[in-house]
Protein backbone atom coordinates (compact mmCIF):
# COMPACT_ATOMS: atom_id res chain seq x y z
CA UNK A 1 0.00 0.00 0.00
CA UNK A 2 1.39 3.42 -0.94
CA UNK A 3 2.42 6.02 1.63
CA UNK A 4 -0.31 8.32 0.27
CA UNK A 5 -2.88 5.82 1.52
CA UNK A 6 -1.18 4.86 4.80
CA UNK A 7 -0.25 8.41 5.78
CA UNK A 8 -2.09 11.50 4.60
CA UNK A 9 -2.37 15.19 5.45
CA UNK A 10 -5.99 14.88 4.32
CA UNK A 11 -7.95 11.84 3.17
CA UNK A 12 -11.26 12.34 1.36
CA UNK A 13 -13.37 9.25 0.73
CA UNK A 14 -16.53 9.00 -1.39
CA UNK A 15 -17.42 12.63 -0.75
CA UNK A 16 -20.75 13.88 -2.09
CA UNK A 17 -22.23 17.34 -1.63
CA UNK A 18 -25.66 18.53 -2.71
CA UNK A 19 -27.70 21.66 -2.09
CA UNK A 20 -31.46 22.32 -2.13
CA UNK A 21 -32.68 23.32 -5.59
CA UNK A 22 -36.36 23.84 -6.26
CA UNK A 23 -38.24 20.73 -5.15
CA UNK A 24 -35.12 18.54 -5.12
CA UNK A 25 -31.38 18.80 -4.61
CA UNK A 26 -28.53 19.71 -6.93
CA UNK A 27 -25.45 17.48 -6.67
CA UNK A 28 -22.32 19.65 -6.82
CA UNK A 29 -19.70 17.03 -5.92
CA UNK A 30 -20.19 13.33 -6.53
CA UNK A 31 -18.13 10.50 -5.02
CA UNK A 32 -14.81 12.33 -4.64
CA UNK A 33 -11.94 10.28 -3.20
CA UNK A 34 -8.59 12.02 -2.84
CA UNK A 35 -5.59 11.87 -0.51
CA UNK A 36 -2.82 14.43 -0.10
CA UNK A 37 0.43 13.11 1.34
CA UNK A 38 2.49 15.01 3.94
CA UNK A 39 4.59 17.58 2.11
CA UNK A 40 2.70 17.15 -1.17
CA UNK A 41 1.54 20.07 -3.34
CA UNK A 42 -1.71 19.24 -5.16
CA UNK A 43 -3.70 21.54 -7.42
CA UNK A 44 -7.41 20.99 -8.10
CA UNK A 45 -8.42 22.24 -11.51
CA UNK A 46 -11.74 22.59 -13.27
CA UNK A 47 -14.16 24.86 -15.05
CA UNK A 48 -16.15 27.49 -13.16
CA UNK A 49 -18.98 25.92 -11.18
CA UNK A 50 -17.50 22.42 -10.99
CA UNK A 51 -17.31 22.48 -7.19
CA UNK A 52 -13.63 23.33 -6.59
CA UNK A 53 -14.29 25.93 -3.90
CA UNK A 54 -17.04 23.79 -2.38
CA UNK A 55 -14.51 20.99 -1.99
CA UNK A 56 -12.04 23.31 -0.29
CA UNK A 57 -14.72 24.67 2.05
CA UNK A 58 -15.61 21.12 3.07
CA UNK A 59 -11.98 20.27 3.80
CA UNK A 60 -11.69 23.51 5.81
CA UNK A 61 -14.69 22.48 7.90
CA UNK A 62 -16.81 25.44 6.76
CA UNK A 63 -19.56 23.07 5.61
CA UNK A 64 -20.52 19.44 6.12
CA UNK A 65 -20.73 16.93 3.27
CA UNK A 66 -23.96 15.22 2.32
CA UNK A 67 -22.15 11.89 2.28
CA UNK A 68 -18.62 10.53 2.60
CA UNK A 69 -15.81 11.45 4.95
CA UNK A 70 -12.86 13.82 5.36
CA UNK A 71 -10.03 12.84 7.70
CA UNK A 72 -7.38 15.38 8.74
CA UNK A 73 -4.92 14.16 11.39
CA UNK A 74 -3.84 16.80 13.90
CA UNK A 75 -4.74 20.47 13.81
CA UNK A 76 -7.31 22.05 11.51
CA UNK A 77 -6.03 23.33 8.15
CA UNK A 78 -5.11 26.93 7.37
CA UNK A 79 -7.11 28.63 4.63
CA UNK A 80 -6.09 31.38 2.22
CA UNK A 81 -8.77 33.01 0.08
CA UNK A 82 -8.76 34.85 -3.27
CA UNK A 83 -9.29 38.08 -1.33
CA UNK A 84 -6.64 38.82 1.27
CA UNK A 85 -9.28 39.32 4.03
CA UNK A 86 -6.85 41.40 6.12
CA UNK A 87 -8.27 43.70 8.80
CA UNK A 88 -7.63 47.25 7.51
CA UNK A 89 -7.48 48.78 11.01
CA UNK A 90 -4.52 46.54 11.90
CA UNK A 91 -0.99 46.71 10.58
CA UNK A 92 0.50 43.87 8.54
CA UNK A 93 2.25 42.54 11.63
CA UNK A 94 -0.83 42.87 13.82
CA UNK A 95 -2.87 40.85 11.31
CA UNK A 96 -0.35 38.05 11.67
CA UNK A 97 -0.22 38.44 15.46
CA UNK A 98 -3.97 37.95 15.62
CA UNK A 99 -3.55 34.47 14.09
CA UNK A 100 -0.76 33.77 16.58
CA UNK A 101 -3.01 34.87 19.44
CA UNK A 102 -5.81 32.57 18.28
CA UNK A 103 -3.22 29.78 18.12
CA UNK A 104 -2.45 30.39 21.79
CA UNK A 105 1.02 31.93 21.50
CA UNK A 106 2.09 34.07 24.46
CA UNK A 107 1.86 37.83 23.93
CA UNK A 108 5.57 38.36 24.49
CA UNK A 109 6.48 35.98 21.66
CA UNK A 110 4.09 37.21 18.98
CA UNK A 111 5.96 40.26 17.67
CA UNK A 112 9.16 38.31 16.96
CA UNK A 113 7.25 35.47 15.29
CA UNK A 114 5.22 37.89 13.15
CA UNK A 115 8.43 39.58 12.01
CA UNK A 116 9.99 36.18 11.24
CA UNK A 117 7.01 35.23 9.08
CA UNK A 118 7.15 38.58 7.25
CA UNK A 119 10.82 37.90 6.54
CA UNK A 120 9.87 34.42 5.27
CA UNK A 121 7.53 35.95 2.67
CA UNK A 122 10.11 38.66 1.88
CA UNK A 123 8.29 41.51 3.56
CA UNK A 124 10.88 42.30 6.21
CA UNK A 125 10.31 45.78 7.62
CA UNK A 126 6.60 45.81 6.74
CA UNK A 127 5.35 45.04 10.27
CA UNK A 128 3.97 48.55 10.85
CA UNK A 129 2.46 49.12 7.41
CA UNK A 130 -1.31 49.46 7.08
CA UNK A 131 -3.23 47.46 4.51
CA UNK A 132 -3.86 50.50 2.30
CA UNK A 133 -0.09 51.06 2.09
CA UNK A 134 0.49 47.62 0.58
CA UNK A 135 0.20 46.58 -3.07
CA UNK A 136 -2.05 43.69 -4.06
CA UNK A 137 0.89 41.31 -4.17
CA UNK A 138 2.17 42.48 -0.77
CA UNK A 139 -1.29 41.99 0.74
CA UNK A 140 -1.36 38.40 -0.49
CA UNK A 141 2.10 37.84 1.00
CA UNK A 142 0.80 39.07 4.35
CA UNK A 143 -2.22 36.77 3.95
CA UNK A 144 0.18 33.87 3.29
CA UNK A 145 2.23 34.76 6.36
CA UNK A 146 -0.98 34.89 8.42
CA UNK A 147 -1.99 31.45 7.12
CA UNK A 148 1.45 30.08 8.01
CA UNK A 149 1.08 31.62 11.48
CA UNK A 150 -1.61 29.04 12.20
CA UNK A 151 1.18 26.43 12.17
CA UNK A 152 -0.97 23.88 10.36
CA UNK A 153 0.57 21.11 8.29
CA UNK A 154 -2.15 21.57 5.66
CA UNK A 155 -2.62 24.81 3.73
CA UNK A 156 -5.77 25.29 1.64
CA UNK A 157 -5.58 27.95 -1.07
CA UNK A 158 -8.65 29.10 -2.99
CA UNK A 159 -7.43 30.89 -6.15
CA UNK A 160 -5.30 33.27 -4.06
CA UNK A 161 -3.58 34.91 -7.05
CA UNK A 162 -6.51 35.14 -9.49
CA UNK A 163 -7.04 38.88 -9.05
CA UNK A 164 -3.38 39.82 -9.55
CA UNK A 165 -1.66 40.93 -12.74
CA UNK A 166 0.44 38.36 -14.61
CA UNK A 167 3.85 39.63 -13.45
CA UNK A 168 2.85 39.83 -9.78
CA UNK A 169 1.23 36.41 -10.00
CA UNK A 170 4.41 34.94 -11.46
CA UNK A 171 6.50 36.45 -8.65
CA UNK A 172 4.14 35.00 -6.05
CA UNK A 173 4.33 31.58 -7.70
CA UNK A 174 8.07 31.73 -7.04
CA UNK A 175 7.52 32.87 -3.47
CA UNK A 176 4.94 30.20 -2.73
CA UNK A 177 7.09 27.34 -4.04
CA UNK A 178 10.08 28.70 -2.09
CA UNK A 179 8.09 28.96 1.16
CA UNK A 180 6.49 25.55 0.63
CA UNK A 181 9.92 23.94 0.13
CA UNK A 182 11.34 25.76 3.18
CA UNK A 183 8.49 24.53 5.42
CA UNK A 184 9.40 20.88 4.89
CA UNK A 185 6.29 18.80 5.56
CA UNK A 186 3.72 21.44 4.61
CA UNK A 187 0.99 20.02 2.38
CA UNK A 188 -0.84 22.35 -0.01
CA UNK A 189 -4.24 21.86 -1.64
CA UNK A 190 -4.54 24.66 -4.19
CA UNK A 191 -7.70 25.39 -6.19
CA UNK A 192 -7.42 27.16 -9.55
CA UNK A 193 -9.05 27.40 -12.97
CA UNK A 194 -5.72 28.39 -14.57
CA UNK A 195 -4.12 25.33 -16.19
CA UNK A 196 -0.62 26.77 -16.46
CA UNK A 197 -0.73 27.90 -12.84
CA UNK A 198 -1.71 24.37 -11.82
CA UNK A 199 1.23 22.84 -13.71
CA UNK A 200 3.64 25.61 -12.65
CA UNK A 201 3.08 24.90 -8.95
CA UNK A 202 2.01 21.33 -8.31
CA UNK A 203 3.47 17.89 -7.90
CA UNK A 204 0.06 16.52 -8.88
CA UNK A 205 -2.84 18.03 -10.83
CA UNK A 206 -6.39 16.77 -10.23
CA UNK A 207 -9.04 17.63 -12.82
CA UNK A 208 -12.68 17.82 -11.78
CA UNK A 209 -15.42 17.16 -14.29
CA UNK A 210 -18.17 19.70 -14.85
CA UNK A 211 -21.37 19.45 -12.76
CA UNK A 212 -21.43 17.39 -10.78
CA UNK A 213 -17.75 17.53 -9.91
CA UNK A 214 -16.04 14.15 -10.09
CA UNK A 215 -12.35 13.37 -10.42
CA UNK A 216 -11.98 13.03 -14.17
CA UNK A 217 -8.23 12.51 -14.30
CA UNK A 218 -4.96 13.10 -12.43
CA UNK A 219 -1.44 13.94 -13.64
CA UNK A 220 1.86 13.61 -11.80
CA UNK A 221 4.06 16.60 -12.65
CA UNK A 222 7.63 15.31 -13.03
CA UNK A 223 9.09 18.69 -14.02
CA UNK A 224 11.87 19.84 -11.67
CA UNK A 225 11.40 23.01 -9.65
CA UNK A 226 12.02 25.87 -10.05
CA UNK A 227 9.68 26.03 -13.05
CA UNK A 228 8.69 28.97 -15.18
CA UNK A 229 5.19 29.35 -16.56
CA UNK A 230 6.66 29.75 -20.06
CA UNK A 231 8.87 26.61 -19.87
CA UNK A 232 8.39 24.18 -22.76
CA UNK A 233 7.65 21.23 -20.44
CA UNK A 234 5.06 23.30 -18.52
CA UNK A 235 3.46 24.40 -21.80
CA UNK A 236 3.34 20.84 -23.16
CA UNK A 237 1.65 19.35 -20.11
CA UNK A 238 -0.67 22.37 -19.87
CA UNK A 239 -1.81 21.76 -23.43
CA UNK A 240 -2.60 18.11 -22.67
CA UNK A 241 -4.59 19.06 -19.56
CA UNK A 242 -6.38 21.88 -21.41
CA UNK A 243 -7.56 19.43 -24.06
CA UNK A 244 -9.02 17.19 -21.36
CA UNK A 245 -10.61 20.18 -19.64
CA UNK A 246 -12.26 21.20 -22.93
CA UNK A 247 -13.68 17.70 -23.29
CA UNK A 248 -15.20 17.96 -19.82
CA UNK A 249 -16.71 21.36 -20.61
CA UNK A 250 -18.10 20.07 -23.93
CA UNK A 251 -19.54 17.01 -22.23
CA UNK A 252 -21.39 19.22 -19.79
CA UNK A 253 -22.62 21.45 -22.61
CA UNK A 254 -24.25 18.49 -24.33
CA UNK A 255 -26.35 17.64 -21.24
Amino acid sequence: MSSVLTEAAVRIEHLTMSFPAGTGRQVVLNDISLSVAPGEFVTVLGASGCGKSTLLNLVAGLDRPTAGSIEIPGERPALMFQEHALFPWLTAGQNIELALKLRGMAKGERRAEAERLLELVRLGGAYGKRVHELSGGMRQRVALARALAQDSRLLLMDEPFAALDAITRDVLHDELTRVWAAQGRLSVLFVTHNVREAVRLAQRVVLLSSRPGRIAREWTVDIPQPRRIEDADVAELSQEITQQLRKEISRHGRH
